[in-house]
């Protein structure tokens, strides 16, 4: 009799599967399950939008003061255009060479490194109009610039011999040149200036930016500026393609304008002209970065998020889950970096309504507020410079988000990795201003507060002198590379997280 043959029992069911992909929606699952945590989330969008608003309101009131429009430069931005200028008409193409004369500061002071004195070709004595200038300066050797925004270094100086400038017209096309004895010349630059006219000003100019005062000490900084003024000497002064005489005119007020009581002037004796001045010839930078200050409530924000970073490994711990996790999916590894995975997401997004919202409600207030709106001209959640630092809050969050997980995979401890978190976050703040300047600088650097570097919207200009103050937002690096140092201490922290779960019991 032939045995009856038995088929093996097969389950209709799909095999089960561990994959990356299943452990994301796991951990989506737990996430978005636990209210608490859901209430934790939200906590950080209220009150990343209510601390912005907070700011917002609380900053100075608008005051009475001079309300008349700043020059405004051929990029469309308020510039510093206010000088001595002795100037004949140049038609068409054309040159104009001077040897100037080493600057000397007001009663005996040394000249600004940024103070100037050189060559110019003007579309016009009205301030903020398009421009091309050679110059010298004692800090930073022979300068061509253009439009106050362009800036190109040509030679050094010696500063105590005078120093030969050219500077030569074709077209749109400018090109300066150099030279210690007025024989051998050499190229400083070329740079391109559109749209001018035929006859245009060609002459002479000195100019110099405010002394800058900096008292810093423990709780308190006061940056203070006086106007300061130069004087500079032109001789063997020749235009070639020039027109009539010399007019002397002051370049409009600027801002930041002459010194008061002592106006500038501009003098000749035997083919040498001496010029003394203040003002400055530059862009305009504020003081203040509305919208970084519009985002301001991410600093507080940011603590329900670590709060909840932490837990989201902690909890596990706590509750002897991790057992039945880690025994679903033997990978620890995979299991820790979907976990950050989600929690970067989720914290991202959170932190992208959060930004949004904080910057479209305060900025218009915080312009409003400025002692003169005419110098913080309105600025658009569109605008690369906002959209960047609107967008970076969000990642430099959800970066915060996994450097909390990864610190509490690494302490299995809420309270301990919690404090750590704010601590490391939140102290420096309180600590920047009662630190040496470069101390505080080196802080800002290379600890995770770097990320915030990424909200600052306002441009830096290498010929611009600015006082950088780390209570005041000023971050000394750029605001992708501040992003970068928080994101490789979330990716390094994680990195030691994954290489710990891996070798010690759950």
């Amino acid at each position: 009799m032939t045995a009856p043959t038995i088929t093996p029992y097969r389950s209709e069911l799909p095999p089960a599967r561990d994959g990356f992909p299943q452990l994301l929606h796991a951990e989506w699952t737990k996430l978005r399950t636990v209210r608490r945590w859901s209430l934790t989330l939200l906590a950080g969008v209220v009150i990343t939008v209510l601390v912005s608003l907070l700011s917002a309101f609380s900053g100075s009131s608008s005051v009475s003061g001079d309300r008349s429009a700043p020059p405004v430069g051929p990029h469309g931005g308020v510039v510093s255009d206010s000088f001595p200028f002795v100037h004949q008409p140049l038609s068409g193409d054309g040159s104009i060479t001077a040897r100037v004369s080493p600057l000397t500061g007001r009663e005996g002071r040394a000249p600004e490194p940024w103070a100037k004195a050189g060559l110019v070709i003007k579309e016009s004595t009205k301030a903020g109009s398009p421009y091309a200038a050679v110059m010298i300066t004692p800090g930073h050797g022979v300068r061509l610039q253009s439009d106050f925004t362009h800036d190109t270094a040509g030679g050094t100086v010696d500063r105590d011999r005078p120093h030969w400038l050219r500077l030569t017209r074709s077209g749109d096309e400018f090109t300066a040149y150099e030279s210690a004895d007025g024989s051998t010349w050499a190229k400083a630059g070329t740079t391109r200036v559109a749209g001018l006219p035929e006859t245009v000003q060609a002459g002479l100019f000195v100019a110099t930016p405010e002394e800058t005062m900096v008292q810093r000490q423990f709780g308190s900084t006061s940056v203070g500026g006086r106007p300061a003024r130069v004087t500079a000497a032109f001789a063997h002064v020749t235009v070639d393609g020039g027109q009539g005489a010399w007019p002397q005119d002051t370049v409009g007020g600027g801002v930041g304008g002459g010194l008061k009581g002592t106006p500038d002037s501009a003098t000749e004796k035997s083919g040498t002209w001496t010029l003394t001045g203040s003002g400055d010839v530059a862009p305009y930078t504020p003081d203040v970065d509305i919208a970084q200050q519009s985002l301001a409530g991410a600093q507080i924000g940011l603590i329900p998020l670590v709060a909840l970073g932490v837990l989201f490994i902690t909890a596990e711990y706590r509750r002897g889950m991790i057992l039945t996790t880690l025994t679903a999916s033997p990978r620890r590894g995979r299991v820790l970096v979907a976990k950050a995975v989600v929690l970067a997401g989720v914290t991202f997004v959170a932190g992208l309504v959060g930004a949004t919202l904080s910057f479209l409600l305060s900025e218009p207030e915080l312009r409003d507020r400025m002692p003169n709106p005419l110098f913080h001209p309105d600025v658009a959640l569109t605008d690369a410079p906002v959209l960047r630092a609107v967008v970076g809050t969000a990642v430099l969050l959800a970066a915060v988000a996994v450097l909390a997980l990864a610190l509490g995979a690494i302490l299995r401890n809420t309270a301990v990795a919690v404090t750590l978190m704010v601590v490391a976050l939140v102290l420096p703040l309180v600590l920047l201003s009662g630190l040496p300047l470069d101390a505080a600088q080196w802080v800002m650097r290379l600890t995770p507060l770097a990320g915030f570097a990424v909200q600052r919207t306002l441009p830096d200009y290498e010929h611009v002198d600015a006082v950088c103050m780390p209570e005041n937002g000023c971050y000394p690096q750029g605001p992708w590379e501040g992003l970068s140092v928080l994101c490789a201490w979330a990716v390094v922290l994680l990195g030691v997280a994954v290489w710990r779960l891996r070798r010690r019991d759950a």
